[in-house]
């Protein structure tokens, strides 16, 4: 546990927000095993946990690591709760604090990204039951059945943007591409997605500036409002593919917004493909099946309810960020540097993380790191 993040939580206290132990935070005993802290302004106490995942949590730091880790790497809760020796209602009561606590590291630390490229996809799931097997009064509620994990990553980066899960409707994919712009500098990305029409409506209702309408004078009437016009700099174009007996047998570019010119001076640019295509995005489908057994297809452990999707999918987009190492995105080491004394094999490679990779981190940090992090009181969601 790192002491030296540790602020008064009292937001009247003079001294709320100032980090770390020294004139007015000090140690005061222990409470089931756990510290204390006294703040000598406001004579608040509270727990040295506040402000991470194991707030409020009696269990065993170490404990609940280890069960996190396990369903960060594909786990079931069942499954999990057999790896540390805990009922499986535990194990989702700590997954329900995590997810609230990766939520919240995650979106202070990833904002004001010049992001240069951005791929879409959606990714199927169910909750509950699959749409097909649902009642009219479950239709009706709108809680169960098909939902669908809507992703935008940064490909240069290997980062996962924004994601949103619910149906496949318009309001979604507005809601996504909303995400996208809050957490970049403004910079206009590249985009690429499959054929879904959503993405079009999304991005122009997101980046789209009013058309200038010429007033005509003596013209009775209202005067129409202004459509909304994609901006010279907006380059999206989708990938076609054709099917002939459920393959695919030919893949084409279909340009929707911006010119031929555009779109081939942003693949020159890139520096990671020369075609239009989604293979980073759809590779980060894969991903997300193998760390999440929610997302497995034919398995038991599906979701019962939405907010247990969401808190998983935060805690694995967390662990893939900052803990996971991505073996595209190692640097080559000029010179190796050793790693077992003067006879032990000399390592080559350093790793980096994706959020490494887009500046947001400077080491490959732990799951008990990411579970301890306190973000700051100016950076709190």
């Amino acid at each position: 546990m790192d002491y030296a993040t540790l602020y008064c939580p009292n937001r009247e206290c003079t001294k709320y927000g100032k980090r770390g132990l020294g004139d007015h935070l000090t140690f005061r005993g222990y409470d089931q095993g756990v510290r204390r802290i006294k703040c000598k302004m406001c004579n608040k106490t509270f727990s040295a946990r506040m402000g991470t995942a194991y707030a409020s949590l009696e269990s065993d730091e170490r404990i609940i690591t280890i069960a996190m880790c396990a369903l960060a790497e594909g786990n079931s809760l069942r499954g999990t709760g057999r790896i540390v020796n805990v009922d499986k209602d535990t194990v989702s009561h700590w997954l329900s604090k995590a997810g609230a606590h990766c939520w919240a590291v995650t979106l202070s630390l990833v904002h004001s990204l010049h992001i240069t490229e951005c791929q879409l996809d959606e990714l199927w799931s169910f909750v509950y039951k699959k749409e097909m097997n649902l009642s009219l009064l479950e239709r009706v509620l709108g809680h169960y059945g098909d939902a669908w994990v809507w992703l935008a990553i940064a490909p240069e980066w290997r980062l996962v943007l924004a994601f949103v899960v619910g149906k496949r409707s318009q309001e979604n994919a507005d809601l996504l591409l909303a995400q996208v712009k809050a957490v970049s500098c403004g910079y206009i990305p590249f985009f690429t997605s499959d054929q879904l029409p959503h993405y079009a409506q999304a991005i122009l209702k997101t980046y789209g500036v009013p058309e200038v309408l010429l007033d005509i004078p003596g013209k009775r009437g209202p005067k129409p409002k202004p459509k909304l016009v994609p901006p010279s700099r907006l380059v999206y174009a989708q990938v076609v593919k054709e099917r002939e007996g459920g393959k695919v047998v030919k893949v084409t570019k279909k340009l929707i917004f911006g010119t031929e010119a555009r779109l081939q001076e942003r693949l020159t640019a890139s520096t990671l493909s020369r075609t239009v295509n989604t293979s980073f995005v759809e590779r980060q489908n894969l991903t997300c099946r193998q760390s999440n057994g929610r997302l497995s297809r034919k398995v038991l452990a599906f979701s019962k309810d939405l907010s247990s999707l969401e808190n998983h999918l935060w805690l694995t987009f967390a662990y893939y960020h900052f803990v996971l190492p991505h073996s595209s995105l190692a640097q080559e080491l000029m010179p190796p540097e050793p790693t077992r004394g003067e006879h032990g094999s000399k390592r080559t490679y350093r790793p980096v993380t994706p959020a490494m990779a887009a500046c947001l981190t400077d080491h490959v940090w732990t799951m008990a790191e990411l579970l301890s992090y306190r973000v700051p009181p100016h950076r709190q969601p």
